[in-house]
C-alpha cells in the first residue's frame, strides 16, 4: 500500500501539500502504471486461475465421489482444495483491477471482501499444510500411539480454527477503509493507498512481527520439523518411499519458502517503511511476490493430490477410464 500522506495544514502550508499531493501522484503513477504491475501480475494470475480452478474443483469432486471423507487426512486435504478454489474464484476481480490500470469499479464492499479472501487464503493455506505434516508425522512415525488422537472429528475441529484464526487475522486490516479515489488520474484504488496515520493505528510494531511469527515462521519451523522426521522415519526401508517422502518435503518447504516467504516479509517491511513515511517502493516487489505466490494453489493439488498413484486411478475412474482402484491409504 502506498503511502498517501495528507494531513490537514493551515492556508500557509497548501502550497506545500499541493507539491506533496503531486509528487505522490507522479510517483504513483510512475510504480503502479508499470508494465510489471498492469501485464506481468494480471497474466500471472489469469494463468493461475485457468490452471488451479479446475484441478482443484476436480480435486474436491474425488473427495465427495471417490475417496470419501473417512480419515482426517482427507479432512485437512479437502479444506485446502476449498481454501484455493475460493481464493481463485476472486482472481477475475483482480486480473480486471490490474489490466485497467489499477481503477476498481466495484465499490468499498467488494474490495474488502476481495482483499480478506485472499488474506484468509494465505493464512488458512499455510495452517492447513502445517496440520497435513503433522498428521503425516504421526501417522507414518507413530502410527498406533496416534490412532486415538487422528480423528476425523478432531480433524474438523482443527480446521474449523483455522477458519475462525484465519478469519480473524484480517480484521486489524479490514477496519480501514481500503478504497481510494483519484480524480487526477481518474481511478479509484482497491487496497493500493494508504495513509500513514492509519498504519500507526495498526501497531505496525506489534501486530505485523506477531503475525509473521505466529502465522508463518512457527508453520514453517513445525512442517520441516515433521517432513524430517518422517523422512528418518523412513530411512531405514530405503527404496521408493523413502526417495517419494524425500522428494515431498524439499518440494513442500520450497512453497513455503518461495511462494509465502517473500510475500509475508516484504508485506512487513513495506508497512515499515509507511510507518516512517519513506519509499513507497516495496509495494511494487510486493505486488509481484504476491501474484508468484498465488501459483501455490496450482502446485497444493499436484503435490498433495495427482502426485499419488491412488490419486491418478481415481482420476481415471473419475473420467471414465476403466482402471483398477485401490483404497487411497491413510498417510
Amino acid at each position: 500500500m502506498f503511502s498517501g500522506n495528507e494531513t490537514t495544514m493551515n492556508s500557509t502550508q497548501q502550497i506545500e501539500v499541493h507539491i506533496l499531493h503531486q509528487t505522490f501522484l507522479h510517483d504513483f503513477k510512475a510504480y503502479m502504471n508499470s508494465w510489471w504491475v498492469t501485464k506481468l501480475v494480471p497474466s500471472i494470475y489469469t494463468v493461475v486461475f485457468l490452471v488451479a480452478l479446475p484441478l482443484n474443483i476436480m480435486a474436491i469432486i474425488m473427495f465427495l465421489v471417490k475417496v470419501k471423507v473417512k480419515n482426517p487426512a482427507v479432512v485437512y486435504l479437502l479444506n485446502l482444495a476449498a481454501a484455493d478454489v475460493l481464493f481463485v474464484s476472486i482472481l477475475p476481480f483482480h486480473i480486471v483491477y490490474r489490466f485497467s490500470g489499477n481503477n476498481w469499479m466495484v465499490g468499498e464492499g467488494m474490495c474488502q471482501f476481495v482483499m480478506s479472501m485472499y488474506l484468509i487464503n494465505m493464512r488458512g493455506s499455510i495452517l492447513l499444510m502445517t496440520s497435513i505434516s503433522v498428521d503425516r508425522f504421526l501417522a507414518l512415525v507413530y502410527p498406533l500411539q496416534s490412532l486415538s488422537w487422528r480423528t476425523v472429528r478432531r480433524a474438523w475441529l482443527v480446521c474449523c480454527c483455522i477458519w475462525v484464526i484465519s478469519m480473524v487475522s484480517t480484521v486489524p486490516i479490514l477496519i480501514v477503509k481500503q478504497t481510494r479515489p483519484f480524480p487526477d488520474l481518474n481511478i479509484t484504488t482497491c487496497s493500493d493507498v494508504l495513509d500513514a496515520e492509519s498504519v500507526e493505528r495498526f501497531q505496525v510494531y506489534y501486530y505485523f512481527p506477531i503475525y509473521i511469527v505466529l502465522l508463518y515462521l512457527l508453520p514453517l519451523i513445525i512442517t520441516t520439523f515433521c517432513y524430517t522426521g518422517i523422512v528418518r522415519g523412513l530411512s531405514m526401508k530405503g527404496g521408493q518411499k523413502r526417495s517419494r517422502a524425500v522428494l515431498l518435503t524439499v518440494v513442500v518447504l520450497c512453497v513455503f519458502v518461495l511462494c509465502f516467504g517473500p510475500a509475508n516479509v516484504i508485506w512487513f517491511m513495506h508497512f515499515l517503511q509507511v510507518y516512517n513515511k519513506a519509499s513507497n517502493f516495496l509495494y511494487i516487489v510486493y505486488i509481484i511476490s504476491v501474484s508468484v505466490s498465488s501459483v501455490s494453489c496450482c502446485l497444493d493439488p499436484l503435490i498433495y493430490y495427482y502426485a499419488s498413484s491412488e490419486w491418478q486411478r481415481h482420476v481415471y475412474s473419475l473420467l471414465g477410464c476403466k482402471r483398477e482402484q485401490t483404497p487411497l491409504v491413510d498417510h
